[in-house]
This record gives C-alpha cells, sequence and structure tokens, in this order.
C-alpha cells in the first residue's frame, strides 16, 4: 500500500471506532434512560396511593445522599416529585448570634442530623388529620381552618345556644384567671366507637351513636368535655393544676392523647410546663419543659403555642415561652383493645439567640407553621424564622419588628409555592409610648423575602397591647384571594378593626369597626350552598359578629356582654367558643 492508501486506511478506521464508541455510549444513555422512566413510573405510583407506615427499619441514607434527596424517595415525600429549595433573600447572620441544641439532656457539640425514623415532611394541611374534628389551633401545619363540615343555613341568624360553667385560678402572685383566655379556641372530635369504649366516659356518652365531643383547657386549670349538641357533660373534668390560655392540641392519629402547655405559676408557685395527657384515664403521662437550664429564658416557662404532630414519625413539636423548641419523639404504644397507652420519650432541643431578642424578650407564644419539613415561627424579640426541622438549622429570618403573638397563616399558590401572612403587635414603650405601625405582611415561604405589606396605625397599653393578637384566616370557595385579619386598637386606642385584603396585592377590600378591639381569631366558614361568612368577636364589649365574608355586611350579632379572648370554631351548625366570665357557649347557626 502507498502511504496515501495507509493514510486513507487508517482515517477510515479512526471513523469505524468513533461510531462504534457513540453506539456504545448511546446504548448506555439508552438503558440509563429506561431506569429513569421506570423510577418515574413509580414515583407517579406512589403519588396516587395513601402514604405508607415507615417500615421499622427504614432504608440508611447513602453517604453521597443528600438530606432532600433520600427524603423524596422515602414514603415522607412520595408526594412530591421535589422539594422546595428554601435559599435566603438575606443572611440572617447579622442578627442571629447563635443556636444550640441538646439529645436527651446532653450538648451536641456536632452538627445534627435527623435520623432515618424521625425525618419530618408535613404536607398538605388536608392530611395533616384523618380525625373527624379540629385536633389543633386553627386545625393544621398551615393554621388555616377552625371550621369541620359544613353549616346547613337557611335565615343567616344565631339560633338556640348551650351554656356551660367553668371556674377561676389564682397564679403564686394572688392574680386570679377565669373561663377562656387568649387565644382559648376549644378542640371538637367525633370518636369512634371503638375508642370511646376505653374512655372514661359516663355510659350514656360512651353509647351515643356519633358523639362529638368538645374538648376544651381552660383557665381553672382544668380539661373540660362536652356533648357538642347538648353542651351536657361527657366525663368528668380533669384538674391538671396550671392555667391554660391555649388551645392544646388532640393526637392527629386518633390516639386518645391531649398534649396542653400551662400559661401560668400555679397558686403553690411551680412553673409552668406542657402534659402530655392520657383521654383513656386522665392520666398525666409525661411534662417537660419547666425550669430548663438550657433556655435562654429559664425563669418564664410557659407554653400559650398548640402543638404539631409529625404522625409519620410519632414526633411531638412544642414551641416555649423560654425561647426552647421541643421535639418528642413519643415512642407511643396505643393498644385499643387492651385500653392501654403509655409513651417513652426521647427529647431534642433547640434554641438560638439574637440581638433583637436580647434587647426585648426570648420566647415564642404563636403556634408554628409546616411544611415541606420546615418550621415557620415567631418570636417575642422581633425575629420570624424558617427552621429546618432535620437539620436544626435557620434557613432565614425576617424582622417582624415586635412582640410577635399571632399565628401566621400559610398557602400555597397554584404552582405549589409557599407563602405566609403575619403581622405582629405593639408592645407599649419598644418602639413607641404612643402609636405604633402594625404591617400585615406577605412573606415568600422559601426566601423570606416580604412580596407585599399593609400598614395600620394602632395604639397600645402596657399589658393590653395593639396590633394582631389572634391568627389570620384566609378565605376558601366564593372567599379566595381574602385574607381576614383583627387589627386591635385601631383607628381609636378603644375600637378594633376586621380586614379584609386582597391576598394578591394588599389592598383592603373591606373593613368592619367594632366598639371595642379584638384579640381573638376571625374565623371563616361556610355552608352547603358554597356561601362563606366570617365570625368576629370584640374583647370589652363582648359580641360575636356574623358577617358576609364578601363585602363585611353584618348579618347578626350575639351579647356576651362580658370580655371575650378566646377563639370560635365551627361544627356543622355549632359555633363553640369561651369567655372570661366563666361560661363556653355551643350556639346554633341558622
Amino acid at each position: 500500500m502507498t502511504p496515501k492508501e495507509v493514510h486513507r486506511w487508517l482515517l477510515k478506521s479512526s471513523v469505524l471506532a468513533a461510531l462504534v464508541i457513540c453506539l456504545c455510549v448511546l446504548v448506555v444513555k439508552l438503558h440509563g434512560l429506561l431506569r429513569e422512566t421506570e423510577a418515574v413510573a413509580a414515583v407517579k405510583l406512589s403519588e396516587q396511593a395513601a402514604i405508607p407506615e415507615p417500615t421499622e427499619e427504614p432504608e440508611p441514607i447513602e453517604a453521597s445522599m443528600t438530606l432532600s434527596e433520600w427524603l423524596t424517595q422515602t414514603a415522607y415525600g412520595s408526594r412530591f416529585t421535589e422539594l422546595p429549595e428554601f435559599s435566603p433573600a438575606h443572611q440572617s447572620s447579622d442578627v442571629i448570634t447563635g443556636t444550640a441544641i441538646s439529645v436527651d439532656g446532653e450538648p451536641l457539640e456536632t452538627e445534627y442530623a435527623a435520623g432515618p425514623d424521625r425525618i419530618m415532611d408535613f404536607g398538605f394541611p388536608e392530611d395533616y388529620t384523618g380525625a373527624k374534628g379540629i385536633v389543633t389551633f386553627r386545625g393544621n401545619n398551615f393554621r388555616d381552618n377552625a371550621q369541620y363540615g359544613l353549616a346547613e343555613i337557611s335565615e343567616r341568624k344565631f339560633g338556640d345556644s348551650w351554656r356551660q360553667a367553668t371556674d377561676g385560678l389564682s397564679d403564686s402572685s394572688g392574680g386570679y384567671w377565669g373561663g377562656s383566655g387568649w387565644t382559648g379556641q376549644p378542640l371538637i372530635v367525633e370518636w369512634p366507637a371503638s375508642t370511646r369504649r376505653v374512655m372514661n366516659m359516663y355510659d350514656w356518652a360512651r353509647e351515643k351513636e356519633g358523639l362529638v365531643e368538645v374538648i376544651y383547657c381552660t383557665l381553672d386549670g382544668f380539661v373540660n368535655f362536652f356533648d357538642l349538641e347538648t353542651g351536657e357533660r361527657t366525663r368528668d373534668r380533669v384538674f391538671l393544676g396550671w392555667s391554660f390560655k391555649g388551645a392544646g392540641a388532640l393526637d392527629p392519629r386518633g390516639y386518645p392523647l391531649l398534649y396542653v402547655g400551662g400559661g401560668l405559676f400555679n397558686p403553690s408557685g411551680q412553673a409552668p410546663r406542657v402534659l402530655v395527657v392520657s383521654l383513656i384515664d386522665g392520666e398525666i403521662l409525661h411534662t417537660f419543659g419547666n425550669n430548663d437550664d438550657f433556655s435562654p429564658r429559664p425563669e418564664w416557662s410557659a407554653f400559650d403555642s398548640s402543638a404539631l404532630v409529625d404522625a409519620e414519625t410519632d414526633q411531638l413539636i412544642y414551641p416555649g415561652e423560654n425561647g426552647v423548641l421541643y421535639i418528642e419523639k413519643l415512642n407511643t404504644r396505643y393498644d385499643e383493645t387492651a385500653g392501654t397507652i403509655t409513651i417513652d420519650p426521647e427529647e431534642t432541643k433547640f434554641t438560638f439567640t439574637s440581638s433583637s431578642a436580647e434587647e426585648f424578650y426570648y420566647g415564642m407564644e404563636d403556634s408554628a407553621l409546616a411544611w415541606r419539613g420546615h418550621l415557620f415561627i415567631a418570636d417575642n424579640g422581633g425575629d420570624f424564622i424558617c427552621l429546618d426541622l432535620n437539620t436544626l438549622k435557620i434557613e432565614w429570618r425576617f424582622d417582624c419588628l415586635d412582640d410577635t403573638n399571632c399565628t401566621g397563616v400559610m398557602e400555597l399558590d397554584d404552582t405549589g409555592h409557599p407563602y405566609i401572612y403575619l403581622s405582629t403587635s405593639f408592645h407599649l414603650g419598644w418602639r413607641s409610648w404612643n402609636t405604633a405601625v402594625i404591617p400585615v405582611w406577605k412573606i415568600d415561604a422559601v426566601t423570606g423575602k416580604e412580596v407585599w405589606h399593609r400598614d395600620y396605625t394602632c395604639y397600645s397599653e402596657s399589658g393590653l397591647s395593639g396590633g394582631v393578637q389572634g391568627s389570620l384566616s384566609l378565605g376558601k370557595g366564593e372567599l379566595d384571594g381574602l385574607l381576614y385579619v383583627a387589627m386591635a386598637r385601631c383607628p381609636n386606642a378603644g375600637n378594633g378593626q376586621l380586614l379584609a385584603l386582597d391576598t394578591e396585592t394588599g389592598e383592603e377590600v373591606w373593613a368592619f369597626t367594632s366598639d371595642s378591639y379584638s384579640w381573638s381569631t376571625p374565623t371563616c366558614f361556610y355552608d352547603t350552598k358554597g356561601n362563606g361568612y366570617v365570625l368576629y368577636t370584640s374583647c370589652i364589649q363582648g359580641e360575636l359578629y356574623w358577617l358576609d365574608g364578601k363585602d363585611g355586611t353584618l348579618l347578626d350579632t350575639f351579647p356576651f356582654n362580658c370580655t371575650t379572648e378566646a377563639s370560635p370554631v365551627v361544627y356543622n351548625n355549632t359555633v363553640v367558643m369561651g369567655t372570661r366570665s366563666m361560661e363556653i357557649y355551643g350556639i346554633t347557626l341558622k
């Protein structure tokens, strides 16, 4: 062969070899694509099924796999094809000065990573509980619902009512606390017959078909139990010994467990704490949170928050006014046949310090929101944080200006992106001794970035703050796109306003002014025809207002004629709420 022919032969051989290599690469890629297609099909199949119970021995996390990647491949993330990337719009290191973690009483010196049996997700609010009722403050992890069922409305008037008396309890300083206080929402549930059978109910209640039980923790230190239909007591009330301002919470799995935190020192001077109570016999199974040396504010261990429970991992989440977030792995054992329930808690604690809180107060009084493994909560010192529950790292911090007592509310837009609506209060002397601006914010929950805010000027008094004290409420159905906010001591020092704001723009759609301010939470409810309404309660004047949710038209009033701070709930055609005058009401909606 001539040199020229050799050159041509080599060129042809090189091209042929390249084609063979390309063909091999293509085969490998096609094989990988087939495997990916099978994986996607499996994910879609899992999205159509109910989330299964975690196995006793979950798959270990591979060293090369991130926590988020592992989460999307487990039962906890099976409904979602991907997790949102929580990326802060601004760093919080200039304000957050430190964090600390304790596991079973020992300080954690390394980074925290939840084990496979403790990785929390928190998905859609309608999946929070399978119980028939309202089991925590504002119903779920979005805090967006205080109604169960739909009302049959014809007259748009309040009808008959029942009343039951409660008592009061002194604190160690001699103060007397009576009735139902801020935010004092009742819990309501229809227990299955098999669960009622093991409870210490009266015989008639245990045997009543379809019994719906009202469970109300009150300032007198008691847990009260009523038949929703008649108001008759369903069992002996249980005395726990501390005044309860917050709502408490029931276990979302339908287990007979109550979680409630004391709000004040008891008459003997014992510090408030969280109590886990068996609703089989009223026994206290566990307490925690009092006199905690881990706390940046150990002298004040009040618990006004309403707990969340992650059903998949058997974990209780409880924020404290001592500045500590408690995560209790309960290790629950419930044997309904034997009528027994036990827990064997393992405790993880988280706290953070900030230059803002150091200037004012540590502590968390609001009830936390949760979504896709993240917790959102404000504190008493102007910090609103997003916390990764599975690493206990703060993703972002938002400046909420003041002592925030109100609970925010979360919604997802049409693409599934999460947003939070929040406001704050006016702690007299912190920002002003006269009036202060109270913003209502819409916040991007992924970045912590403000979407919009609307300002209101409020007055205040020492210990009786203006601003927003209850939760914010989101409209649904025909009220979709409306946010309801009870603004206290606005526009004047003694007045209050119920505001309806446009969720897209923050513009005011309508406002209803009451003669006295409100610390209660406006409650949206709906009838079987799709009409949407709002209940709004004035504090000093003591009236319950029933308004048309679209335009704010006043439809009817119910006079309590006493101080009211608690928040109402609606179960079918009945409104339930308590007053400071030591009475609990069940009011029919006609």
